[in-house]
């Protein structure tokens, strides 16, 4: 089946640049170069993934990334100025699940959509033995063919990203998992020092949900120096 994917950027040779990459790799393309329109078009296409930039004449990316969130969980990936940290960690704490610094090389960017797309459609992270459809344990329940999580039986709205990476650290209880390893089995891609801080938003936002504490968690456990784990 063909994904649906929303590109928003007020630069046009941008836009246009990332309409013409994914089209020759035969996606779907909803192209805007602007908030509004593609505010339109979230209510109006069922889209598979959604690359925005944070600055727009109208409504930024992250207002957008925001109203997304609200009602779907569908792949997010934010497009930031070169070496904006706080834009990177903005958009990951409001449920972005990637970035992508500008300039960037096309290529680049079709392979981050292809690994959202992979992880979002499938959730086959995991080779480990334990991991089968569905987790079950201590009042959280997840789902991974329904791409479902529940916690004292109310639903925990997770992004594709904050999904895998539970599920990951679920399946793999009593084990500690560096954020190199969440990293390269989670985003599929190559771990850079600032991966570190990545990791540790996505985290941070899971236990903001999960009522969880971070000095005294039920759940997601930090050991310093090392790495994150759930207990058996």
């Amino acid at each position: 089946m063909v994904s649906n994917i929303l590109v928003v950027d007020d630069e046009e040779s941008i836009a246009d640049l990332i309409e013409l990459y994914l089209k020759s790799e035969n996606f779907n393309v909803f192209k805007f170069y602007n908030g509004q329109d593609a505010l339109n078009c979230i209510e109006d296409v069922k889209l598979d993934l959604a690359i925005l930039d944070i600055m727009l004449p109208d409504i930024d990316g992250f207002e957008i990334c925001r109203r997304i969130r609200e009602k779907h969980n569908f792949p997010v990936i934010m497009l930031t100025a070169k070496d904006e940290e706080i834009d990177k960690i903005t958009g990951l704490t409001l449920g972005a699940d990637d970035y992508i610094t500008k300039p960037f090389q096309p290529l680049e960017m079709v392979a981050r959509v292809k690994a959202q797309l992979r992880r979002f459609t499938e959730y086959n992270l995991l080779d480990s033995p334990q991991a089968g459809s569905v987790i079950a344990f201590s009042g959280l329940v997840m789902d991974k063919d329904a791409h479902e999580c529940t916690l004292n039986e109310k639903p925990l709205a997770l992004t594709p990203t904050e999904f895998a990476i539970l599920w990951l650290l679920a399946s793999n209880r009593g084990r500690v998992m560096s954020a190199e390893e969440i990293f390269h089995r989670v985003w599929g891609d190559k771990y850079y020092t600032n991966s570190n801080n990545t990791v540790m938003v996505h985290i941070r936002h899971l236990r903001e949900k999960m009522n969880d504490s971070a000095e005294n968690p039920k759940y997601v456990k930090t050991v310093w120096g090392v790495g994150y784990k759930i207990e058996k």
